[in-house]
């Protein structure tokens, strides 16, 4: 694992397949993105040409969901699969609240470490780290966090349009049930799934991102609600990305294949 400061290697990207990282930029309008990208995000426009949508829906979805929990008191957030940064980032929307909030982000994508200075651009009260690190290894991400964020406090862990690419032979709830018990009671999980709205597209889109080395795995209603499990859920429960508390700055109004929720550590 290794800091945003450590520097960052042009060779370690390799462009000539396509990665889920660049292909989400791709669908959200940014330009992080290569032939390869293009031309799989191509393959998966024409099996699902709502994916730019459903992207919009992901991103609007972890705007309200932080403000939410800013308002609600929450000052340190740890987000994991943080992305290409596109803005606002997570920290300039709880910042804009809360000026002294502290976030961590963290990914394991060449080119979202290129792009890290932008994450890093706290306010002069707050802070923003960046850690190279995989999901996959959740005690190694606890412990550079712990450098940055106080434990004794709660914290908001946002896995968002992540574990989709965790599969079932990887355990992903056990990687979150570690990543929350070092948690304090009053923390929360943020998290944004996929679900397989169709087996037959799936199963296309998967072979699609398998070919960049990133298998892609949706789960359905019940599979998603069992990341929230001991945890209390907060209204609206797990829903459709856009049923979670609307609001007036929503580009995007339609249900999406998105289950989305928001949950409090008792």
């Amino acid at each position: 694992m290794k800091d945003a400061d450590t520097g960052f290697n042009a060779e370690d990207i390799d462009t000539s397949k396509p990665h889920s990282a660049r292909l989400y930029d791709y669908f959200l309008g940014g330009n992080d993105n290569y032939p390869a990208d293009w031309e799989a995000a191509s393959k998966i426009l024409k099996i699902f040409p709502g994916v730019k949508e459903t992207a919009r829906a992901n991103r609007e979805f972890m705007h309200r969901a932080a403000r939410f929990l800013t308002n609600r008191g929450i000052q340190q957030f740890l987000d994991i699969g943080t992305g290409i940064p596109t803005e606002p980032n997570l920290h300039q929307i709880v910042q804009q609240i809360t000026p002294s909030a502290r976030v961590v982000y963290a990914d394991n994508d060449p080119i979202v470490l290129r792009h890290a200075e932008a994450l890093l651009q706290s306010t002069p009260e707050g802070s923003t780290a960046y850690a190279d690190a995989d999901v996959r290894e959740p005690e190694a991400i606890i412990s550079y966090a712990r450098e940055h964020l106080d434990f004794e406090q709660p914290i908001a862990l946002s896995l968002v349009a992540l574990l989709q690419f965790v599969i079932d032979e990887q355990n992903p709830y056990q990687i979150v049930r570690t990543l929350l018990e070092p948690m304090i009671p009053g923390s929360y999980l943020i998290l944004s799934h996929p679900w397989e709205f169709d087996p037959e597209t799936w199963d296309k889109i998967d072979t699609i991102y398998r070919q960049g080395g990133t298998p892609v795995r949706a789960r359905s209603h019940s599979e998603v609600s069992r990341f929230f499990e001991g945890l209390e859920l907060c209204d609206p429960g797990v829903v459709i990305s856009t049923h979670w508390h609307p609001d007036s700055e929503m580009q995007i109004r339609d249900q999406q294949p998105l289950y989305v929720g928001v949950a409090r550590k008792v």
